[in-house]
């Protein structure tokens, strides 16, 4: 979070600072500037309503998953493990909500653990989704053959494949990020050596795009549109088909309308940056705002991940409603110990409601 929030810090706060700039010959005599209420009001309402919204649909995957008593399949593992990355990632955004408002108010550790944790699952969630589209991509274009294969994939190579490139990829924060005081205010950021400063901001950058966006999004289009080639061939189950494919689009438009705009906008201020694109006050101002707004629509991905990959599955949709049912079941049983028995008619339409919910 420390890159993205570099983005409006060197305009917002310190306009006029050298540091940060490298050997940059911006004209910082226009007045290049954004409001500095923007920030503090607009990311920390984005960040609460993300936070509440992920911490809700991912937490009732992992309860239900919990309450799950017949073995979990290859789906029900891969759910299981991106609800885990989107859960944590949401758990990171209060400190960005407080630190926008009234600056990084947590200390030098928190700040390191926090960019750490952030950066792990921002990573994880997004590889995850590529190694789901892979294991579909096996179940519905290889199904005859692949079922070890897939086993090996989400029991063994998911680790090689997402958490260890992802824990690599925090190294860098561990080093860099430090809290920093100025006249501005307390801030977290990533802190580069002050020689070739805009190439490590360059670098860290490229490899968001990169690792974050297209390596991933070329691995989901790659096998959703053989997916959508093999259906489409197939001539038998007409309604189910038409289900599968209207559900593979959905998948398809979700990751690249959340993550294409917001990785654009990281890509053109870095090649701003870099002096490939001539500088200008007016495309700063454009694509500082272009990010701030891309970047609550990429987060908000972690919101539909529940809803497009678990409460749309039949069989998931089962689970929860007997992890609901569970639910309400021991709550009876403990409000009957406490209060003495309930009528059996008032206990039907209470498991009812809620099975119906």
């Amino acid at each position: 979070m420390s890159n993205n929030m570099e983005f409006y810090e060197d305009i917002v706060l310190d306009n006029s600072s050298d540091s940060g700039s490298g050997d940059m010959d911006f004209d910082f005599n226009e007045p290049c500037k954004l409001s500095s209420d923007f920030p503090k009001i607009f990311l920390p309402t984005v960040f609460g309503i993300i936070f509440v919204l992920g911490i809700i649909g991912n937490g009732l995957v992992v309860l239900v998953m919990g309450f799950q008593k017949k073995s979990k399949n290859m789906t029900d593992k891969y759910r299981l493990h991106l609800s885990i990355a989107d859960l944590l990632f949401v758990l990171t955004l209060p400190f960005w909500a407080v630190d926008a408002a009234r600056g990084w108010q947590f200390g030098g550790f928190l700040c390191v653990t926090v960019n750490m944790i952030y950066t792990l699952n921002l990573y994880s969630s997004v590889l995850i989704l590529a190694f789901i589209s892979l294991d579909r991509y096996l179940a519905v274009v290889r199904a005859t053959n692949s079922q070890c294969f897939r086993k090996l994939l989400a029991e063994r190579v998911i680790y090689l494949g997402v958490w260890l490139p992802a824990t690599l990829l925090t190294i860098p924060n561990l080093v860099f990020a430090k809290v920093q005081n100025s006249s501005k205010g307390t801030v977290c950021e990533m802190t580069y050596p002050e020689e070739g400063n805009t190439g490590w901001k360059a670098a860290f950058n490229f490899q968001h795009i990169i690792v974050g966006f297209l390596l991933p999004g070329l691995i989901i289009l790659t096998c959703y549109c053989i997916i959508i080639s093999k259906l489409s061939k197939n001539s038998k189950g007409q309604t189910l088909k038409r289900k599968a494919l209207k559900t593979t689009i959905i998948l398809i438009l979700c990751f690249f309308i959340c993550w294409l705009p917001y990785c654009a906008g990281i890509l053109v201020y870095t090649l701003m940056d870099l002096n490939i694109i001539s500088y200008s006050c007016f495309l700063e101002l454009g694509v500082q705002k272009w990010i701030f707004f891309t970047e609550a629509l990429a987060y908000f991905h972690c919101c539909l991940n529940p809803i497009l990959y678990a409460f749309l599955g039949v069989r998931f949709s089962k689970s929860a409603r007997n992890a609901l049912s569970i639910s309400s079941r021991s709550s009876h049983k403990m409000l009957t110990k406490k209060r003495g028995p309930i009528s059996s008619v008032s206990t039907e339409s209470e498991s009812s409601s809620v099975l119906s919910g």
